[in-house]
């Protein structure tokens, strides 16, 4: 398979394999990490991901980046934030992984 880009030593590739769509509840807390893992992209698309001697073996990249035992987590983000805000959110975001809704986590003072 040719790439554009293999991403290799990644300590921990967050897949979040079998998911069937967006993950809600307690479904949030499986992430489908792959330990010592590696990711090919072409295009700006990822097109292979798994554990790095399948993906290495299998993959001829023009470029290649170490991620040094780094995580990666591509497509996983969440950047909603409000930057002048001076507290902090973690309560709130354990209780969303958790399950809650927002309306929910409004209620108890969210």
């Amino acid at each position: 398979m040719e790439a554009d880009l293999l991403i290799h030593n990644i300590g921990q590739l967050v897949t979040l394999a079998g998911a069937a769509g967006p993950r809600r509840g307690a479904q949030m807390r499986e992430l489908g990490i792959v330990a010592d893992g590696a990711l090919a992209a072409r295009d700006g698309r990822i097109v292979a991901v798994g554990p790095a001697r399948m993906v290495s073996d299998a993959v001829k990249a023009s470029e290649t980046l170490d991620a040094r035992g780094a995580a990666v987590i591509p497509g996983f983000v969440d950047p909603h934030t409000h930057l002048p805000w001076a507290g902090d959110r973690a309560g709130e975001f354990e209780l969303r992984i958790g399950g809650a809704t927002y309306m929910e986590i409004m209620a108890a003072g969210g």
